[in-house]
């Protein structure tokens, strides 16, 4: 069996609960999208799943080398897995996506062209997807619309659609970030409060094929209003220091 590359430039986070059903098919898709072109990793982070997900990564773990998989005791949410994802990631760059296998990991080559891309913001922190077709019931399309127009308006981040689970970052800029519970549907505007470029890339969006979703309208409504306010209070209290160029004192020492 190959064994991984010692070092990756790749670190592609991967949260999940509960998706037994999911697993396998995704790491599949992951390592066909890098497979021919990237030294990657991929890591997945079990949040205290209670079904057959430990598994079904313990079999996966024998298939690609890639793999490494990391298990919350208690389900703590997923910016907590994704933190705690990038925190082991080996690599300078981390991609995220959502466990549920609506994300599509065939668009990953698609973000990390945008990163490296010429002409790119010098100060470039991030490359977010946005999904372009939802394949989600009309409810929750309606309620994403108005939760993300609302967001956008009150922290002008310019983004229009924060809840894609497909990016890539910087894996020292992700990890000063102030943490706390739900930032990942914050990262454009606490990447921008810290003086960083985001790029958004088109990306695809599928029904999910098993399991249920962790998330409903009601239970990320009253979430969200308390998260909004805490994010607006920390962009409003952040002044970013500008350093002055010491080049001409240098030069008359």
């Amino acid at each position: 069996m190959p064994r991984p590359p010692a070092s990756v430039e790749v670190s592609v986070v991967v949260p999940v609960r509960d998706e037994q059903d999911n697993v396998l098919p995704l790491i599949g898709e992951i390592h066909a999208a890098l497979s021919e072109r990237e030294a990657f990793e991929i890591v997945y982070v079990d949040d205290g799943s209670s079904d057959d997900t430990p598994a079904r990564l313990a079999e996966a773990r024998a298939r690609y080398p890639e793999l490494r998989v990391l298990r919350h005791v208690a389900s703590c949410g997923q910016s907590a897995a994704i933190r705690t994802g990038a925190r082991a990631a080996r690599g300078t760059i981390v991609v995220t996506l959502d466990g549920d296998g609506q994300n599509d990991p065939a668009d990953i080559p698609a973000l990390l062209d945008a990163w490296r891309a010429e002409g790119r913001a010098p100060n470039l922190g991030m490359v977010t997807g946005q999904r372009v077709r939802r394949r989600d019931s009309g409810l929750r399309r309606l309620s994403s619309r108005i939760a993300n127009g609302v967001r956008s308006r009150l922290l002008d981040d310019g983004i229009a659609d924060t809840g894609c689970g497909l990016k890539a970052f910087s894996r020292d800029a992700f990890l000063v970030l102030p943490y706390f519970d739900h930032m990942h549907r914050f990262l454009p505007a606490l990447m921008r409060r810290e003086g960083l470029a985001v790029a958004v890339v088109p990306v695809n969006h599928r029904p999910r094929q098993a399991g249920r979703s962790k998330y409903g309208v009601m239970n990320r409504l009253w979430v969200g209003i308390v998260d909004l306010c805490g994010v607006m209070w920390l962009m409003r209290r952040r002044r970013l220091a500008e350093i002055a160029d010491d080049t001409h004192e240098r030069s008359s020492e």
